[in-house]
């Protein structure tokens, strides 16, 4: 019974692992795609955005890069931490932030973010509260 527990530990703490890791990758991207290539092909393609209007947003779009990069690293310190409870509380606050800001623009900006960014977290965060 004790070895089918560990298994079903593992099982979900691989789960819980991988969905950070999307959430690290993704807002690793997203910090890329705001801070370096908004004004960008790439950049201006992925947000639908004019030349102009991405020179004119440039400025706004790097610092909302940036809180995503903040977000990436609080994840990833995560990993890094010597205390499994402090590693637990960066994670569960990390990704409630990410869960909100997910909602926040798959409310106000557009509904994929709901699914990219707030989805993937908020079930990490569910496994880790819950399971």
């Amino acid at each position: 019974m004790q070895f089918v527990g560990l298994i079903g530990f593992l099982a979900v703490t691989a789960v819980v692992t991988a969905f950070i890791v999307y959430v690290i990758i993704f807002h690793v991207w997203a910090m890329a795609l705001e801070m370096f290539l908004w004004t960008k092909p790439l950049g201006r393609k992925t947000f639908g955005l004019s030349k102009e209007d991405a020179e004119t947003s440039k400025t706004l779009a790097a610092n909302q890069g940036l809180y995503n990069g903040f977000l990436a690293a609080g994840l990833v310190l995560s990993f890094f931490v010597p205390s499994p409870d402090t590693a637990l509380t960066l994670q569960v606050f990390f990704l409630a932030c990410v869960s909100l800001a997910g909602l926040y623009g798959g409310i106000t900006a557009n509904r994929s973010i709901l699914f990219l960014q707030g989805m993937p977290a908020l079930i990490a965060l569910a496994l880790l509260l819950f399971a």
